[in-house]
């Protein structure tokens, strides 16, 4: 008889689920207009998007996460003189 594997969840699928729970909590603060905490949800995702990327040795992921991260820090800091 075939056994199922281990329903056990791995260290990178939490860190993913977790990534992904405080990306959409960030989404939503926007709709919200609820800065700048928004803006702090999606750094906080961003980075554990790229240690997602790096945990599965996925470049793409992390550089697409770097130019997020580098995005959203320039126009942060572009506004914090307004």
């Amino acid at each position: 008889m075939i056994q199922p594997p281990e329903a056990k969840m791995r260290p990178v699928d939490f860190v993913k689920w977790l990534a992904t729970f405080i990306q959409l909590v960030g989404y939503g603060l926007t709709g919200l207009n609820y800065t700048p905490w928004n803006i702090y949800f999606f750094f906080a995702g961003i980075v554990l998007w790229f240690a997602v990327g790096a945990m599965w040795k996925d470049r793409a992921i992390m550089v697409v996460h770097l130019g997020a991260f580098v995005s959203l820090l320039i126009g942060y800091l572009g506004s914090a003189g307004t």
